[in-house]
């Protein structure tokens, strides 16, 4: 009887260690390691994933049994999980239940054109599909998390919806100082605005500039209208040519007073709001100062001085 009652002990202390590790010991990978649970994810399937990724010991029905009966019953949450290395079963139905997912992020930088948006989601490896066209100015900047194999179809109509959303937010709290009469009109100067200062504190005066001349009937004389039909708006890398300021086209805010036929770049919410609540001003011109900003001028007599020590600034720094 003592024989059997050893054995039997035995037994059951082999069967305790071995649940040890199988539940709470070290995984049997180096790691680290990533999974992805898709949204409405069963923990049965979540068990297979794991046994086929070698990142559990024994089998998916003996992982699914341990945790029944020592995991937690709370649901498992949806996204890309980094087990790390030697992480064992416990922990990982933890992580899995309680943990933070793997965010990845992919950023779209005020005033971004299209084309470079488009290219930066085609070029991420871990979207899936082919990128759509992406309408100018349809994409708020900002950064978006994405999960891995994610559709890029699908990230983009989010960009989308947040545009459209931002705009729904701000224009029914418009002012009466700018003559936009629509919101397509409002992200189109918001996408000159954002291309013409790298000044947050500016962009208010700079739509106060073109406002004003909207609201008169003057040409708008913006040189980023005249590089995007060259560029898309990427960087043109040289002076712009005495041919393109008179180039005839939908964009050439030279040739034509207005608007140009749609935005130049993708503006960012703040831009938004500077178009419609500009600041108050009398100024009708501006041009760089040589610190990063500019410096305005109600008339043309002010602006051609300041446009003088402009070309002084230049000059000095060899660059005329």
């Amino acid at each position: 009887m003592r024989r059997l009652l050893i054995v039997a002990a035995s037994l059951v202390l082999a069967a305790l260690v071995g649940i040890y590790f199988l539940w709470w010991g070290p995984g049997p990978k180096a790691g680290p390691q990533t999974i992805t649970v898709q949204e409405g994810s069963s923990l049965g399937t979540v068990a297979r994933k794991l046994e086929k990724a070698g990142a559990i010991p024994g089998t998916a029905s003996t992982y699914y049994a341990m945790a029944r009966i020592f995991g937690s019953h709370d649901p498992i949450q949806a996204g890309e999980f980094e087990i790390p290395r030697g992480m064992g079963g416990a922990a990982i139905l933890d992580l899995l239940q309680h943990g933070r997912p793997v965010q990845r992020l992919i950023t779209v930088t005020e005033g971004m054109p299209s084309i470079i948006v488009s290219e930066k989601i085609q070029a991420n490896p871990y979207l899936t599909g082919v990128a759509p066209f992406i309408a100018e100015g349809s994409v708020l900047p900002d950064s978006y998390g994405y999960q891995r194999g994610e559709a890029r179809s699908v990230l983009v109509v989010r960009m989308q919806q947040a545009m459209s959303k931002a705009i729904a937010s701000l224009w029914p709290k418009r002012s009466s100082d700018c003559p936009v009469t629509t919101p397509e009109e409002a992200v189109t100067l918001a996408s000159i605005v954002e291309k013409e200062t790298g000044k947050a504190s500016e962009r208010p005066m700079i739509a106060g500039v073109y406002c004003n001349r909207l609201r008169i009937g003057m040409k708008l004389d913006a040189d980023p209208t005249v590089i995007y039909p060259v560029t898309k708006g990427k960087p043109l890398g040289r002076r712009i040519l005495k041919s393109e300021l008179n180039a005839v086209n939908g964009y050439n805010t030279y040739r034509k007073p207005g608007l140009p036929e749609g935005p130049i770049a993708n503006p960012g919410r703040a831009s938004i709001e500077a178009v419609l609540h500009p600041a108050t001003t009398k100024a009708l011109y501006f041009v760089a100062d040589g610190t990063g900003g500019h410096v305005f001028a109600d008339t043309l007599a002010e602006h051609e001085a300041n446009v003088a020590k402009w070309y002084a600034i230049r000059r000095q720094r060899g660059q005329m």
